[in-house]
């Protein structure tokens, strides 16, 4: 079944993966990495599953699946918490924000719904239609993340990122990504917030890293030197350090540099 999407957990040496693409099991392992054996199992989606995301404040995690399903889990239990039915023309999406009380949910194309955690089965306290209309899928939020002060959400659509006011809903800026001419294959991407909230990664598909600044949404660097299609970015919460997965299979770790002028290079 092999490892797909990936979460950390609160504990060093844990951590919770899904299966990868197209495997016969869509079961969540908890995993110790320390001596390699599986902590628990969580079963209930029937499709792959294309989003994890640890609450910041308990064991509490979430998890979206092609299954249209949106399930949440406590590590303590293998029993499935409860469950919200989605429809996506793509694929689901969720966040926790920093404080762990509310998470977020795309489950149509530019539709962004906030749930309280304590009350999510009383449906969304907000939905924000956030993107105007267009082809089915074009305006799917693919990833999202909170920033760290909770006021601001990026959403990363096929082809572009949204900063989104997470209090009234409205788009703040848009980021376009280049296209990679010769190469009509999709891929989704991911963008992070820096720990401070003042920059803005993604990956893009001309096999570069982008960064913008996120109170003048400025592009500030360009990072590039990647094998594959770099998909997935995250910057660590605490350190000064950037993971980097691309679709060659390589994973990169790099020290943002000092400088805000633009940059070449990892």
């Amino acid at each position: 079944y092999g490892a797909g999407c990936v979460a950390f957990t609160h504990h060093a040496n844990a951590i919770l993966c899904a299966s990868k693409n197209n495997s016969w099991d869509e079961t969540l392992r908890y995993l110790s990495v320390h001596d390699n054996r599986y902590i628990r199992y969580f079963k209930g989606h029937r499709d792959r599953v294309v989003s994890l995301c640890m609450s910041p404040k308990t064991d509490a995690f979430l998890s979206a699946s092609l299954d249209k399903s949106i399930r949440l889990w406590d590590l303590r239990t293998s029993a499935c918490q409860g469950m919200v039915q989605v429809q996506c023309s793509l694929q689901p999406s969720v966040a926790y924000d920093q404080q762990g009380l509310v998470f977020a949910l795309s489950p149509e194309d530019g539709v962004l719904k906030l749930y309280d955690v304590r009350s999510y089965e009383k449906g969304p306290f907000d939905t924000f239609k956030t993107a105007p209309s267009g082809p089915r899928g074009a305006n799917q939020f693919t990833s999202l993340q909170f920033s760290y002060d909770g006021r601001q959400i990026i959403a990363t659509c096929p082809n572009q990122i949204l900063l989104i006011d997470a209090y009234k809903g409205n788009i703040l800026q848009t980021f376009n990504l280049p296209e990679k001419y010769g190469n009509d294959s999709r891929h989704f991407f991911n963008a992070s917030f820096s720990p401070d909230d003042a920059y803005i990664l993604s990956g893009s598909p001309d096999s570069t890293i982008r960064t913008w600044n996120s109170k003048t949404m400025q592009e500030v660097a360009c990072w590039s030197g990647f094998r594959g299609i770099p998909t997935c970015v995250k910057w660590a919460p605490r350190r000064k350090l950037v993971a980097v997965a691309d679709t060659d299979g390589g994973l990169s770790l790099m020290i943002p540099r000092q400088s805000h002028a633009p940059v070449s290079g990892v």
